[in-house]
């Protein structure tokens, strides 16, 4: 199936995999990779070195293209960006809307640009500095997430810009994907259903819970980083929500320092990092430091399996998943389906009275 983001990209069906946080590393993604799909390797949880490392691992397991996604407000996303470019990774996605001159370098370089946007006019303001195309989350998307459906969402941003768009946010069927090119996306990505994959290096227990979910199971929580958090409700995560200030603090600091320790970031650029956070929002200093160690709390549970101390993002479409497919199985079900619907909807139409 061809579309504008496969020939933007060179993947043989407009499917990308997003980079989740210790979930998105070089098994998954070369799997996606190799399934015919976008593959994007998750590096805001990776120190540079190990960011470099990474990129080699997925190209020793695939030829086909794959991308990188940065967090654009860390305090060393130049330094992100030149790895992406001295190893010749295709794409390059970013959390937040990236800087005027980010997107300039990366496209002097040959890279293509996504950014992943929540709402119409940031699509609009990285379609004018460059961007190549955007991926728009409405809000059934799992992690931070904003307040629009993506069936709202969606057809808003594909009406104001003129690149690309891929629709995110409670996509998992091939029936999702059709439901997405008709709104005129070039494709879907899906965060969740990936997650839950035979190549998912999550832990099967912590995927047993989420397997276990029911649609009512799966809220949007404030409590980790004073910004809307979709996730699994848990007993950790009503533990955070009634929390007193003093105690998430001292619990804030505590993991903070674990997060140092594993990413190599020095304090002053975790507080660096703090204070662009905390610009603009009514954060406490708790939820500054939660919001800076938050791959922490995803790392307790997507990598160490204690759900009893982490958090587990998810979509709202993990309520409604039941199996563990390869990439390949998922890829190829998910294009079947597709064709099956588009199939469906040629009789209906051509029944239809001219």
């Amino acid at each position: 199936m061809e579309t504008a983001l496969t020939r933007l990209v060179g993947v043989r069906h407009p499917v990308v995999q997003t980079g989740m946080g210790w979930v998105a590393g070089p098994r998954l993604v070369s799997a996606t990779a190799n399934a015919g799909a976008l593959g994007i390797l998750a590096s805001a949880t990776m120190t540079l070195d190990h960011l470099r490392e990474a990129i080699r691992e997925v190209k020793s397991r695939t030829d086909a293209p794959f991308g990188v996604n940065l967090r654009a407000d860390a305090g060393d996303a130049g330094e992100r960006v030149r790895i992406i470019v001295d190893e010749g990774v295709r794409v390059a996605s970013f959390a937040l809307a990236p800087s005027r001159e980010l997107i300039a370098e990366l496209k002097e370089a040959g890279v293509v640009v996504v950014p992943s946007v929540g709402a119409r006019r940031h699509a609009e303001k990285v379609a004018a500095w460059g961007a190549d195309a955007v991926i728009v989350q409405g809000g059934e998307g799992g992690g931070h997430t904003g307040e629009v459906a993506t069936t709202v969402l969606l057809p808003q941003v594909v009406d104001a810009v003129d690149i690309p768009v891929v629709a995110a946010g409670g996509f998992h069927d091939g029936r999702g994907l059709v439901a997405a090119l008709a709104y005129g996306a070039a494709g879907i990505a899906m965060g969740t259903r990936f997650l839950l994959t035979s190549d998912s290096t999550v832990p099967a227990a912590v995927k047993a819970k989420y397997l276990a979910a029911t649609v009512g199971d799966i809220t949007v929580t404030t409590a980790v980083d004073g910004l809307p958090h979709r996730m699994l409700r848990t007993d950790f995560v009503g533990s955070l929500e009634r929390s007193g200030r003093a105690r998430a603090f001292v619990q804030a600091v505590r993991r903070a320092a674990g997060f140092r320790r594993i990413s190599g970031l020095s304090w002053s650029r975790m507080v660096r990092d703090g204070l662009a956070m905390k610009h603009g929002k009514e954060l406490t200093w708790s939820q500054v430091l939660l919001a800076a160690n938050t791959p922490m709390l995803l790392k307790s549970s997507m990598v160490d399996g204690r759900t009893d101390l982490g958090v587990m993002a998810s979509g709202q479409v993990a309520g409604v998943i039941e199996d563990l497919p390869s990439c390949e199985e998922l890829v190829d079900r998910v294009m079947a389906e597709a064709r099956e619907t588009l199939g469906a909807l040629a009789v209906v139409g051509a029944s239809m009275p001219g």
